[in-house]
């Protein structure tokens, strides 16, 4: 495909990321936060503008690049912001137990989502973003399974939401179930969304708690990698398409082993670290810019309609993850 033809709908994706920047930063100056994020900002403007005004072909092109391809490099940038040798200093025990927790509330959420009626990758979407890092964690399971945009926009716009509740009620649950500042550390970190969101449900309580609480999402982000790699190998677009599995390039994509190998040298601390923040600020700008043609991709009458099934299935699958987490800290006996 020629470039030309990409150009239209590339500018008008970034004319949507420039828009979401500049709507959570007026978010910030009038509220003091960003209570949506950018990434949820450019999935709804773009919804709204797919919406509203009727969008010609010679968009599609460039729309469909910046969903696909631009949200891979995303991913492949997110692992040069992952360090895993600090992580590993901290205790094996609840470097495991977080794992386990992983696992188990990924597997309760896609069982919550099934039963609910939800097609199986959008209760996978769901259950990754619920059980590991929220939108990141969507956006990066979404081309290894090949999920339809509206089901991306969907989960994304859903959990987005209920991640800001989160962030507004947590506090409060402190003293409702007896937590020290180290346990309710651990607990925000195992049931917050995103790292910023972390920081802002534990800094109010008390510095042990935010330093805790960072310390252990950072080991759920680092997660993503082993996750988002098995659902390559086993997920439910490699069961449909089985004779891929014979190719090195069909098991390990291509942007996952970038992710994969960008990590292993952050963490050998071989990354130049002038690179470091260009790296993190491209992943973001990147994921902003696909989640804004995936709203140029839906229809938003087709959301709405599975808006009901899935806020039950998000908020059901955050309750289950809070009460895992809960088991993990008294299990481990955390002060």
């Amino acid at each position: 495909m020629s470039i030309k033809k990409l150009i239209p709908g590339l500018l008008l994706c970034a004319a949507v990321t420039v828009a979401a920047y500049g709507l959570a930063q007026a978010e910030t100056v009038l509220f003091g936060r960003a209570w949506l994020e950018s990434l949820v900002l450019a999935i709804l403007l773009g919804t709204m503008l797919r919406t509203l005004v009727p969008l010609s072909a010679r968009w599609d092109a460039g729309i469909h690049f910046s969903a696909k391809i631009l949200l891979e490099l995303a991913v492949l940038l997110l692992g040069a912001t992952v360090s895993a040798s600090a992580l590993l200093a901290n205790g094996w025990m609840l470097l495991g137990g977080i794992a386990g927790v992983v696992v188990l509330a990924i597997g309760c959420s896609y069982a919550i989502g099934r039963m609910s009626g939800l097609p199986a990758k959008l209760a996978l979407l769901i259950a990754c973003g619920n059980s590991i890092c929220g939108n990141s964690a969507i956006a990066a399971v979404a081309p290894v399974i090949d999920a339809d945009g509206q089901d991306v926009a969907a989960s994304i716009s859903f959990t987005a939401v209920l991640g800001v509740i989160v962030v507004l009620l947590l506090p409060l649950t402190m003293p409702l179930l007896s937590l020290s500042a180290g346990q309710y550390g651990v607990f925000a970190g195992l049931t917050v969304y995103a790292v910023p969101q972390v920081l802002a449900a534990t800094s109010a309580v008390s510095l042990t708690s935010a330093h805790v609480g960072t310390l252990v999402k950072l080991v759920r982000v680092l997660m993503l990698g082993p996750v988002v790699l098995l659902l390559s190998l086993f997920g439910p677009q490699a069961v449909h398409t089985p004779r891929q599995k014979l190719r090195l390039s069909a098991l390990v994509p291509w942007f996952i082993a970038g992710f994969l190998g960008l990590m292993a040298l952050r963490s050998a601390d071989l990354l130049p670290h002038a690179l470091l923040h260009p790296a993190e600020l491209g992943s973001n700008v990147l994921t902003v810019m696909s989640m804004a043609a995936l709203g140029l991709g839906v229809d938003a009458r087709s959301v709405l309609r599975a808006g009901g099934r899935v806020t039950i299935v998000v908020v059901l699958s955050l309750l289950a993850l809070c009460a895992i987490s809960l088991a993990l800290i008294h299990f481990l006996h955390i002060a």
